[in-house]
């Protein structure tokens, strides 16, 4: 609980905080550099962490930008098709080796697919 000591220097300050007006303007672009500042303070502070934390922070600097927000997606896509596709064929040939050695051994149940007769 305040004491009612604190409580007057609390609204003492409140009451000089209201009375407060800036005239001064501020200076061309100044909201910008402070963002740039910011960006640069936070990318340096990451560059020093452990691959996986650059990553990261290079990630979550640049993904709000819609050209590298489309781009890591359709990498992903792509990455995603393409190993599909690895997948498949590897599948696909195992199941026709398979397959055909079946057949024959439907067909001629002593043929043996190594050797040559």
């Amino acid at each position: 609980m305040k004491s009612k000591q604190e409580a007057e220097i609390d609204r003492a300050v409140d009451q000089a905080m209201n009375r407060w007006v800036v005239d001064a303007p501020l200076p061309p672009r100044f909201q910008e550099r402070v963002w740039q500042r910011i960006v640069r303070t936070e990318t340096e502070s990451q560059v020093t962490g452990s691959f996986w934390g650059v990553l990261k922070g290079i990630i979550e600097i640049n993904f709000p930008r819609p050209k590298f927000a489309y781009s890591y997606v359709a990498i992903l896509i792509l990455l995603g098709v393409a190993g599909g596709s690895w997948a498949a064929q590897r599948e696909t040939s195992r199941l026709n080796a398979s397959l055909e050695s079946r057949y024959v051994h439907s067909v001629d149940p002593y043929y043996s697919v190594g050797l040559n007769q």
